[in-house]
C-alpha cells in the first residue's frame, strides 16, 4: 500500500514539473517574440501654430444659405420669383456684411457661372458676395464658399465619384466646402467628413430640426475632426417663417474681405445667432493665468495641465429684465450652465484639460427670442433657441 501511495506521489510530482516546464518554455517563447507597437498610437503633438489676434479683427454677420431664381424648385419657381437684386437689398437692409447665393448646380448642370454669377445684379459696393453653389446630388447636400470665381463645373463632374475623386478635385479647385443639413431625412450629407471643412447645424429658423444635426458634428469632434459649425436659412423665397438670417452667421475676420471670410469660416472663428438681431455669444479662454484672454472660439493650443479659465460674452440686443442661460458643452457632455442678462451680461469659469487627451469646450444660448421684423414669425418656431459658439480646442492635431 505504502509502495502505491509514493508511486502515486512521484507520479503527480513528475506530472507538475513538467508542466512547470511547459510553462516556462511558452514564458520563455513568448518574452522572446517581438513586442507589438500599434504604428497609429497617437504621438505627441508638436509645435500649433499660433494663435491669431483675438484685437486685430472686425465681426461680420451673414447667411451662407440662400436660394435666388436661378434655384429652379420650391414654389411659384421663376424668374422673378426670388431675384439676386432683391437678396442682396434686403441682406444689406438687416446689416449684413457678407452673404452666398448657394443656388443647385445640378439646375444648371453644374455651370454656375454662366447663371447665379452671371447675374447682372450680382455685385454690390457693400456686400462682401461670396461665389459659391450648393452641390446637389443624390447621396447628399454641400455648399462650397470661395472668396473669388472658381470652375463649379468640375466638381460637378466627379459628384458621383469616389470621395478620394471628389477630394482631389476640391483641393485643386481651392475652396471651402461645407456639409448642408446632415441629418436631412431626404437631402442628407452622404459623403465623407474628412471632405468638409465646415457643417450647417443649424439650418432655418426651426431649431428642432437640428438637433440630430448637432449629434454628427459631436461625433465629428469626438474623432478628432476640427470641423466648423455654422448655420443657413436655406432660404428659397421669402416668408415669414423663414427667411435670409434665420439664422445668422457670424465671423470674426482679419478684415473686411471675402477671403477674411472664409478663412475665418475655414478657421471656426465663428458663432450663429437666431436671426441677425439677436445677441451674439463670444467664447474666450486664458490658457497662462494672467488675466488676459489668449484664445477664442475656434482656436487650438496644447495643454499645460493647468487650470485655464473660460469667459463667455453675450452682446447685441439682450432683452431687459430677460435671463439668458448659457449651456457649457464639453467633449459633447453637459459641464456646467451660467444665467446672464442685459445687466450682466459676461461670465467666467474654470477647468483644467489634460495634457494629452483631446478635449473641447463649447456653448449655446437659451433665452426670449429677439424681435425680427422682417419675419415676424420665424421666432415662434425657433422657440427659445438663441445662439451657440464653436468650440475652443485643445490638444487638437492640425494635421488629422
Amino acid at each position: 500500500m505504502k509502495t502505491k501511495i509514493n508511486t502515486v506521489l512521484y507520479q503527480s510530482k513528475s506530472l507538475f514539473s513538467g508542466i512547470v516546464f511547459v510553462l516556462l518554455f511558452v514564458s520563455s517563447a513568448y518574452s522572446q517574440q517581438p513586442k507589438h507597437i500599434n504604428p497609429w498610437t497617437s504621438k505627441e503633438l508638436g509645435k500649433l501654430p499660433p494663435v491669431a489676434s483675438l484685437t486685430d479683427g472686425v465681426w461680420l454677420k451673414g447667411d451662407l444659405h440662400v436660394h435666388s431664381s436661378h434655384s429652379t424648385d420650391g414654389p411659384n419657381a421663376g424668374p422673378d420669383r426670388h431675384p439676386v437684386a432683391k437678396i442682396l437689398a434686403f441682406a444689406k437692409s438687416v446689416g449684413f456684411g457678407f452673404i452666398a447665393i448657394t443656388d443647385h448646380d445640378n439646375h444648371v448642370t453644374g455651370d454656375v457661372e454662366h447663371h447665379t454669377w452671371a447675374d447682372p445684379d450680382f455685385k454690390s459696393d457693400s456686400l462682401l458676395l461670396l461665389y459659391g453653389a450648393e452641390m446637389t446630388t443624390t447621396r447628399g447636400h454641400g455648399n462650397v464658399f470661395s472668396a473669388k470665381p472658381y470652375n463649379h463645373q468640375k466638381l460637378y463632374d466627379v459628384r458621383d465619384q469616389r470621395d478620394t475623386v471628389i477630394g482631389s478635385v476640391k483641393k485643386k479647385l481651392g475652396i471651402h466646402w461645407s456639409a448642408n443639413h446632415p441629418a436631412g431625412p431626404k437631402d442628407h450629407f452622404g459623403f465623407s467628413f474628412d471632405l468638409v471643412n465646415s457643417m450647417e447645424v443649424w439650418n432655418s429658423a426651426l431649431w428642432t430640426k437640428n438637433i440630430n444635426s448637432n449629434l454628427i458634428w459631436e461625433d465629428m469632434l469626438a474623432s478628432g475632426r476640427k470641423i466648423t459649425g455654422r448655420g443657413g436659412s436655406d432660404a428659397h423665397s421669402p416668408g415669414e417663417l423663414n427667411y435670409i438670417g434665420t439664422p445668422t452667421t457670424w465671423v470674426f475676420a482679419k478684415n473686411r474681405s471675402a477671403q477674411a471670410v472664409v478663412d475665418a469660416l475655414t478657421n471656426g472663428r465663428v458663432s450663429v445667432s437666431a436671426n441677425p438681431y439677436a445677441p451674439r455669444v463670444d467664447f474666450f479662454a486664458d490658457v497662462d493665468a494672467d488675466g488676459k484672454m489668449d484664445m477664442m472660439m475656434g482656436d487650438n493650443v496644447k495643454s499645460t495641465g493647468k487650470p485655464v479659465k473660460f469667459r463667455v460674452q453675450l452682446s447685441g440686443n439682450l432683452l431687459p429684465d430677460s435671463t439668458y442661460t448659457v449651456n457649457v458643452i464639453k467633449d459633447g457632455r453637459e459641464f456646467g450652465s451660467y444665467q446672464l442678462s442685459s445687466k450682466n451680461p459676461d461670465a467666467e469659469f474654470s477647468d483644467t484639460p489634460q495634457i494629452r487627451e483631446r478635449m473641447y469646450y463649447r456653448l449655446t444660448v437659451e433665452g426670449p427670442a429677439t424681435n425680427y421684423p422682417q419675419v415676424p414669425r420665424s421666432m415662434a418656431i425657433t422657440g427659445r433657441m438663441v445662439a451657440l459658439s464653436n468650440p475652443i480646442y485643445f490638444n487638437f492635431d492640425p494635421n488629422f
